[in-house]
């Protein structure tokens, strides 16, 4: 820099020299020069022909002493690796430039436990995370626990879906593990290599203990990625992608170069943004933002982080570093600088397939262009296993003490098995218990017998497939009866159960045709709801022009029905975990309702049955026929109770087929030893694989997973509990299951050629269409009544979602139209913010004022914290920019979904 006169307090006509002393191999790595974002900004600050550029250079860095440096008034310095930091110190200690970036607290940043504690010294909201530290690798911690389904540190408990970190700031191998309810598994993220992000292990579920990591909690962002680039702690922007949690496919345009788009920061995003520039001391820095259920989190900060690919922003770096320099090196001009560059750039369109073409070209009936603005389904879950359920009294001990390990040691208290842990113990316990051969009909009681039948079944199901999951199967131990004993230290008495009711469901499994059914809907619903979009829905989601939420019940076939759409939906690969656990929200209470209205539907039931079974008709012939839907019982056959007997009837000839092909299979394993008898199988492995059904069918076996034992289990019952013969009682709910049952196994399993199936399944379905309607309402009185009882919530979520549409559409017009009218005045930067800002939040307001009777306030509150984020309309190439659209997806079981449309 030329000397200051200091009599005239300016300086001469010398340029102010800007050192840049980087590593070449960090250059190549993101900043190259001459066609990178760090050489960008310097051509553009040396076009104002106020500043010098000058490049150390490696072998000035590394070989030459520090006293051989070029001189320089502002200094750009950064770590990377092989960098000679503590060299670099020393250079701005004996020359003292000004430092864009500070050197000393680059220390910090290649250490994630010291960003972390640094970030909560200045209150920067992090994720919720623990540390475990390892003096040397596989080092056993006391304060570290692992368990199946989480972690637990220092007496901080993670549960999966948690993230691991390595505390070295530079491996960039992080993993997410994942609870066995969503399937198990690990997703590792690194850097791009080609085209990816990151991989799925399914079959990894133990965490790495060869050295220290972070453990945090994992923050559901809906599949986004938020990254913030500063420029001094005025100036911050921001990116968002798709992130590599959902499918680890890097989205890139035709010039291969990733496909992110700007965002508007919140004013608290823009303060966090100014709070990590001060508290590292960072002029430029990056930082991932996590947006989390309304509030947002700091983590993984980089030092000296640009932006790529634009021009916009390349102007405004360098219209601030300039001032930055002034400012540092000669205040007395800074504020008389223009704070725009000296000439024009035209920035480009954004590389953004999706944005260019947002769904705005739907025709109304009128012809004229209408624009998409909400869409909003409520979706069923696809072709699924018949739904089962096993209940017997057990009095065995090693049955009894599970439910006590489970249950705390409370002998009057349920135990729920869900993990896979519990139902490996529970296995254990049966194995033993099981009979190595079938009971001698003639010495055995009929109790004894079938209760050696359903423990063989309990066996059987659980070493099915090998899927301990709580997902697809569940065991409820309940005591019924209990006794006093002595304590075994003789001190006193302590209760003990003696009997309990174990009841076991599972089927209702996804099946893989159910898996593809969802993901080509996905992919049919894109196209058509979304017309010219293509795969742009994904990129628009990800960049929130498209506001996408997902709901599910908490059944596992629905909770899976929702991921597979969600895959073709947004045009994702690989296995649906990763997808569940980043894209679909679990919400029983709202897609659950069946509870609510359980009182209502045993009336319906029972009067149902009472109609059936009843010798006198009920539906008289001279009711008028436009009046006959309001007659209890409308819709069931007329000739319902001479069905019922030849149901049975054929129901014994298949069970009595399937009776026949599982004894043959049962004496084949009675050959086997009794720990042999199923290899080990892991449950991820068998929701990846797509030849299952394939495989089996060629070997003459059912379907699926399920054994001739489990067939003729699910057959048996269906007999049993159909019909009562001593008691010679009809059960007429259980004609939906049956059913379900004939339909299932004559699309599954029509290679086994069950005699007499294609006839039951006729007279199954003639039955079931008029009970199935009857059982959630025999009039329509009833009907509406169980209807509001089960759908409320859904339908009062559903009228928000179109509130909030609707008040969002006012604000974009309110904004549109204050625009127009201001738009021959001046208005500054911060004047025409505010406006937006207050005429976007009007919403808000107007919530408040509006809210609906019959909808909760905690709906309502949860409501608040959907995504307000938007594109930057700066950058996005769109109509509209500052509007949503709003997509809401409610994947439910039939009850709650038909009964939307009873109710509408």
């Amino acid at each position: 820099m030329a000397e200051e006169n200091d009599e005239e307090g300016v300086f001469a006509a010398q340029k102010i020299t800007i050192g840049v002393c980087v590593m070449e191999k960090k250059v190549k790595c993101g900043y190259e020069l001459f066609s990178g974002p760090m050489e960008q900004i310097l051509q553009r600050l040396q076009a104002f022909g106020e500043f010098e550029v000058v490049h150390f250079g490696d072998k000035v860095i590394l070989e030459e002493p520090i006293e051989s440096w070029p001189v320089c008034d502002c200094l750009i310095a950064f770590h990377s690796s092989g960098y000679p930091l503590e060299k670099a110190e020393a250079y701005a200690a004996l020359r003292k430039p000004f430092l864009v970036n500070e050197l000393e607290p680059q220390h910090l940043l290649h250490d994630r436990r010291k960003v972390y504690e640094h970030l909560e010294k200045f209150g920067i909201h992090v994720p919720r995370y623990a540390l475990v530290n390892r003096e040397v690798p596989y080092q056993h911690l006391d304060y570290f626990i692992e368990e199946e389904d989480f972690v637990e540190v220092h007496g901080m408990r993670f549960w999966k879906p948690f993230v691991e970190k390595p505390i070295d700031g530079d491996n960039h191998s992080i993993m997410i593990y994942y609870p066995s309810s969503a399937g198990g598994g690990m997703k590792e993220l690194f850097r791009k290599v080609g085209n990816r992000s990151s991989e799925f292990h399914p079959e990894v579920r133990r965490v790495r203990r060869e050295g220290s990591y972070i453990y945090e909690e994992f923050m559901p962002t809906g599949g986004t990625d938020v990254k913030v680039y500063t420029v001094g702690p005025e100036y911050a922007h921001a990116e968002a992608r798709k992130s590599p949690v959902v499918d680890g496919v890097v989205m890139r345009n035709t010039d291969g170069k990733e496909v992110r788009y700007p965002v508007l920061l919140t004013p608290a995003e823009k303060e966090m943004a100014r709070e990590v520039c001060i508290a590292f001391r960072q002029a430029v820095c990056g930082f991932d933002l996590l947006r989390c259920e309304g509030r947002s989190y700091v983590c993984d900060v980089n030092g000296w982080s640009f932006v790529k690919n634009s021009h916009k922003y390349y102007d405004d770096a360098a219209c601030v570093l300039r001032k930055m320099f002034f400012d540092a090196k000669a205040p007395h001009l800074s504020s008389a600088i223009p704070p725009t560059l000296p000439w024009k750039v035209n920035e480009p369109v954004q590389p953004s397939e999706g944005l260019t073409r947002q769904g705005s070209g739907i025709v109304g009936t009128f012809g004229q262009s209408e624009e998409l603005r909400c869409v909003i389904a409520v979706i069923r879950h696809g072709d699924r296993t018949p739904k089962q359920k096993v209940k017997l009294k057990v009095t065995e001990e090693k049955l009894l003490n599970l439910m006590l390990k489970y249950n705390g040691g409370r002998p009057r208290a349920e135990t729920k098995l869900k993990s896979a842990v519990q139902l490996q113990d529970l296995l254990d316990a049966t194995r033993m218990l099981v009979p190595r051969t079938r009971p001698d009909r003639e010495s055995d009681s009929e109790a004894e017998v079938e209760h050696a039948e359903k423990l063989r079944q309990v066996k059987a199901v659980l070493e099915e497939g090998g899927h301990f999951s709580g997902i697809y199967r569940k065991v409820q131990l309940k005591p019924l009866k209990w006794i006093k004993v002595a304590k075994s230290n003789g001190e006193g008495a302590e209760e003990r159960p003696v009997e309990a009711l174990m009841v076991l469901k599972y089927g209702g499994v996804l099946t893989h045709a159910g898996r593809k059914q969802a993901e080509e809907l996905g992919r049919y619903f894109r196209n058509n709801m979304y017309p010219g979009e293509g795969t742009g829905l994904l990129r628009l989601h990800s960049t929130y022009r498209h506001d996408l939420k997902i709901y599910s019940s908490d059944e596992g076939r629905v909770q899976m029905s929702a991921a597979a759409f969600a895959k073709g939906l947004l045009d994702l690969e690989g296995q649906l975990t990763p997808i569940l656990v980043s894209l679909v929200s679990k919400d029983s209470s709202m897609l659950d309702g069946l509870d609510n209205a359980s009182i209502e539907m045993e009336e319906a039931k029972a009067r149902l049955n009472e109609i059936i079974t009843s010798s006198s008709k009920t539906i008289h012939n001279n009711e008028s026929p436009e009046f006959s839907w309001m007659v209890d019982g409308a819709g069931l056959p007329p000739n319902a109770s001479e069905l019922l007997p030849k149901l049975v009837s054929l129901i014994k000839k298949v069970t009595e087929q399937v009776r026949l092909l599982a004894t043959d299979e049962d004496e084949k394993l009675a050959e086997k030893s009794l720990y042999d008898v199923i290899p080990p199988y892991d449950q991820a492995k068998a929701l990846g694989k797509t030849n299952i059904d394939v495989d089996r069918i060629a070997a003459g076996l059912p379907c699926g997973s399920e054994g001739f034992l489990l067939m003729y289990a699910r057959w048996k019952k269906l007999e049993r509990d159909l019909y009562n013969e001593r008691k010679e009682r009809f059960d007429i709910t259980q004609i939906p299951d049956v059913y379900d049952s004939c339909k299932y196994d004559l699309l599954h399993n029509a290679h086994l050629n069950l005699e007499g199936l294609d006839e039951l399944f006729k007279v199954a379905q003639t039955l079931a269409d008029g009970v199935i309607p009857n059982e959630y309402g025999i009039n329509p009185k009833q009907k509406l009544k169980i209807g509001s009882e089960i759908a409320r919530r859904l339908l009062g979520k559903i009228l928000i979602d179109l509130r909030n549409t609707r008040e969002e559409a006012i604000s974009v017009a309110e904004l549109k139209s204050n625009q127009d009218h201001d738009s021959s005045s001046v208005k500054t930067v911060k004047e025409d913010t505010d406006t937006k800002l207050k005429l976007l939040n009007k919403n808000d307001e107007i919530r408040k004022s509006n809210t609906l009777n019959d909808i909760s306030m905690d709906q309502d509150d949860d409501d608040d914290k959907e995504t307000k984020y938007r594109l930057d309309p700066k950058y996005a190439n769109v109509k509209t920019p500052e509007r949503h659209v709003r997509t809401r997806l409610y994947f439910t079981s039939v009850s709650a979904g038909n009964h939307i449309f009873i109710l509408s």
